[in-house]
């Protein structure tokens, strides 16, 4: 998904986005001129935080 979107999916800043993915915990790929966000890694840092906090 494009960057914009995987900051609202989750109510993130894009600065955040970038921190996690700089750090691992989130995938980006380029296509063209294009950055996507790995939806897949999205939902599993997503459920990662969900399981901590229960």
């Amino acid at each position: 998904m494009r960057v914009n979107d995987a900051c609202r999916f989750p109510g993130i800043s894009h600065s955040t986005l970038y921190l996690l993915n700089a750090s691992g915990e989130i995938e980006m790929i380029k296509l063209g001129a294009s950055t996507l966000v790995v939806t897949e890694s999205l939902r599993r840092f997503i459920n990662k935080k969900r399981r901590r906090a229960s």
